[in-house]
C-alpha cells in the first residue's frame, strides 16, 4: 500500500496557504497571500527536492489542480520536470475538463477511489 504524504506551506498559527503570489487564494478576504515565498530557504529547498526525488504521484483539489495545470507545463525548471510526468489524481465534478498530461479524475467516491 502506497503512503499518502502531505506536503504544506503552514505557519506557527495555522494558515495553509501555497508560496504563489498574493493574488492567489484571497477566499473569504485573506489578504496575505504568498506569504511563504520570504521564508524560503536553503533548508526548505533541500526538503522540497528530497520530497519529490523518489517517484510520487499528486494528489490534488480542483482548485489547485487549475493553479498548477495553469502554470507548471509551461515551466523549465526542476520542478515542473518532476510535477510533468507525474500521475495526478484530482478529485473534481468536472473530469471531462482535465487536460494536463498524466491526469486521472478520482470519480465520485473519491475516498472510495484513495482506499
Amino acid at each position: 500500500m502506497r503512503k499518502t504524504i502531505a506536503a504544506t506551506f503552514v505557519s506557527l498559527d495555522g494558515v495553509m496557504q501555497a508560496p504563489g503570489g498574493p493574488e492567489e487564494d484571497p477566499v473569504g478576504g485573506f489578504q496575505f497571500g504568498g506569504w511563504t515565498f520570504h521564508y524560503f530557504d536553503e533548508v526548505a529547498g533541500e526538503a522540497m527536492d528530497e520530497l519529490f526525488s523518489k517517484p510520487f504521484a499528486l494528489l490534488l483539489g480542483r482548485r489547485t489542480y487549475d493553479i498548477f495545470a495553469a502554470y507548471w507545463p509551461y515551466q523549465k525548471d526542476p520542478i515542473a520536470d518532476a510535477f510533468n510526468p507525474a500521475t495526478k489524481y484530482v478529485a473534481t465534478h468536472r473530469p471531462d475538463s482535465l487536460t494536463w498530461q498524466n491526469t486521472q479524475p478520482l470519480g465520485p467516491d473519491v475516498v472510495a477511489r484513495l482506499r
